[in-house]
């Protein structure tokens, strides 16, 4: 029986109409790097922001030095508070309505990011979910040694929420970092979902066990395991 589900955050449960990857796009080619968008998704998504960052340096700029590292993601942090600041950001369809339902199943609900903390809350405050209502608790990337793929968030809410088995927990998210942090972790179900940064055939490039179209699909796959 499952006992957890892990959702990304940003593209998966709630709509913020991928301003993130607008945001690093625009100041990476602010900060004198041609970059496309495409390429900004490819290589950024679902990732801890800094590492985002430093994965695209190194493949498109000559100086991929910490000192441009840094400068780059701290006018990208600024720049993505200011976006934040005025945007309207929603439940994604049919978010709140399933956690409704896993809480009758008794399932518990993480989610985990790619944001720090602070950014997190920021997002969190606009939505106005409440920890033991719409969800158990969060996990973001500042808060691990190792950012997704690798499975550390996955492993930190299973500490704090009690599950013991992996086989207990399905991982879901918009990209394929996600799908691979969740087969890292050994999650029972690794599952895409295409309502944010990454199309169907870009999530199949990274095997999930299901890949859905909207949130409510999660369901009946639970009831299937």
């Amino acid at each position: 029986m499952i006992k957890l589900v892990v959702f990304d955050l940003a593209g998966t449960v709630l709509d913020e109409q991928n301003i993130v990857y607008k945001t690093l796009y625009r100041c990476i080619n602010e900060s004198g790097i041609p970059v496309s968008y495409e390429k900004v998704i490819e290589l950024g998504a679902g990732k801890e922001k800094s590492q985002a960052v430093r994965d695209i340096l190194n493949q498109y700029s000559l100086d991929s030095s910490l000192q441009l590292q840094g400068a780059i993601y701290n006018f990208f942090l600024q720049e993505l508070s200011n976006e934040y600041s005025s945007l309207e950001v929603k439940p994604m369809f049919g978010a709140e309505e399933v956690f409704m339902k896993l809480r009758t199943l008794k399932i518990f609900i993480a989610f985990n990011t790619g944001y720090n903390r602070t950014t997190t809350e920021q997002l969190m405050a606009k939505l106005n979910w409440k920890k033991q209502i719409h969800f158990d608790l969060i996990i973001t990337s500042s808060e691990v040694a190792r950012s997704r793929p690798a499975p550390d968030m996955i492993w930190r809410a299973m500490e704090l929420l009690g599950v013991k088995s992996a086989d207990k927990v399905i991982k879901i998210g918009d990209s394929c970092t996600d799908i691979m942090e969740g087969k890292n972790a050994g999650c029972r179900l690794s599952i895409g979902i295409t309502t944010g940064a990454q199309t169907h055939d870009e999530l199949l490039t990274s095997s999930p066990d299901f890949i859905i179209d909207q949130l409510s699909e999660l369901l009946p796959i639970i009831k299937g395991v």
